[in-house]
């Protein structure tokens, strides 16, 4: 990992002082937090990829039972045809 001098403009001197103060109470050094801080917010940004298993079957309400099978009979024909 290359690493590198970093001057911030605008940071919140008050927030500052407790970011450094809690790494160095966990004995990290104020850039190992701020790289894992960095990484977190990173990590928070990404959207999550999601997959055909993530989506939920939907109630579309009463007298909607049947319109899967309903629509692959209008597509393929009553069933005989597949």
């Amino acid at each position: 990992m290359t690493k590198m001098q970093l001057s911030v403009k605008n940071v919140d001197m008050e927030i500052f002082r407790e970011f450094k103060a809690e790494s160095a109470r966990v004995g990290l050094p104020v850039g190992g937090a701020l790289t894992l801080a960095m990484q977190s917010w990173l990590q928070m940004r990404k959207k999550p990829k999601l997959s055909i298993l993530d989506y939920k079957p939907t109630s579309w309400g009463k007298g909607t039972e049947r319109v899967s099978e309903q629509i692959d009979e209008i597509l393929y024909g009553n069933g005989n045809n597949h």
